[in-house]
């Protein structure tokens, strides 16, 4: 008798996408989430910086009588008038103080620049006895608070006979040890292939730090820069200190014998701080990728 035997068919597996889908979907949701609660951070936020800002630009344009009343009243004022920045304009000294600042922020960014980026490029690229405590010295050197070095600086300004100058307001903030700590870090991402290569061409140390490193650094050189520029822009401490002359005085320092001359004039006291800082309102917003790159160091794209 013989026995049929049945074959076995095998049938094909069937992958399920329902798991992968449901996955995809819970991320999508997740993302949209996140963007969600981020947009309301960010518009929160937003809010909380503006809305000073917009009280001290209607307290700019409101009378002094009105802004010596108080909140409630400038609020309710919708006369605006300008009287507080004519008067300001009016009086000469923001024109000298502006001078001020503009010359003290630009030369002392620029020198900021140029002796930071020399002393980046010698801790990054040069091997030295001691390289490993200089570091450890400029590290060290961020801790130190800027008040502490106040007084040995006024010292050592009037010995050398540069206070009421521009100098005694420049000389003390060009060894900038943070500007020289972004360089360095930004300096050590650069491929030492490019260095190397400059080399083997006949380049000097020099060459390689004129034509090789600071043209690929131009994203952390705008960002030092502006970060400086505005850094002194905003310094009160040190001008006060180190100068008396009226004509030399910077916005900060203005500012103050603003308040002191015009006692509870609110508003006049109102326009001349936005006045000092509508320059850097404005560097800000043309060159805010290239401090966004030059702090992050993502401006070295290969």
């Amino acid at each position: 008798m013989t026995t049929t035997s049945t074959p076995t068919v095998k049938r094909p597996r069937v992958i399920s996408s329902a798991a992968p889908a449901a996955r995809a979907t819970h991320a999508g949701v997740s993302g949209r989430t996140f963007n969600i609660v981020s947009g309301v951070v960010l518009t929160v936020f937003a809010v909380l910086w503006l809305v000073p800002s917009l009280f001290a630009l209607k307290t700019s344009l409101s009378s002094n009588a009105t802004s010596a009343l108080g909140a409630s009243a400038i609020l309710s004022d919708w006369n605006p008038t300008l009287h507080s920045y004519a008067s300001l304009f009016g009086a000469g000294q923001i024109w000298d103080w502006y001078l001020a600042s503009g010359v003290t922020s630009v030369v002392t960014a620029v020198l900021t620049v140029v002796f930071a980026s020399m002393a980046a490029f010698a801790l990054s690229r040069l091997r030295f006895r001691g390289q490993n405590l200089v570091l450890l010295a400029i590290v060290l050197g961020i801790m130190i608070p800027g008040q502490v070095l106040i007084v040995p600086i006024f010292q050592e300004l009037g010995a050398l006979n540069l206070l009421n100058t521009y100098w005694s307001v420049i000389f003390p903030q060009v060894p900038a040890v943070i500007a020289g700590f972004i360089f360095k870090q930004f300096f050590d991402g650069i491929p030492r292939d490019l260095e190397e290569a400059a080399r083997i061409d006949g380049a000097g140390l020099w060459r390689v730090y004129t034509s090789v490193i600071m043209p690929l650094s131009r994203p952390v050189i705008a960002a030092v820069t502006i970060l400086t520029f505005i850094g002194v822009w905003n310094n009160l401490l040190l001008p006060l200190f180190v100068l008396a002359n009226p004509n030399l005085m910077t916005i900060p320092v203005g500012l103050a014998t603003v308040q002191g001359s015009f006692g509870q004039r609110y508003s006049d006291i109102q326009a001349g701080a936005l006045l000092g800082a509508l320059p850097l309102v404005v560097l800000y917003l043309i060159f805010q990728r290239q401090i966004v790159e030059g702090v992050t160091g993502s401006g070295l794209k290969g």
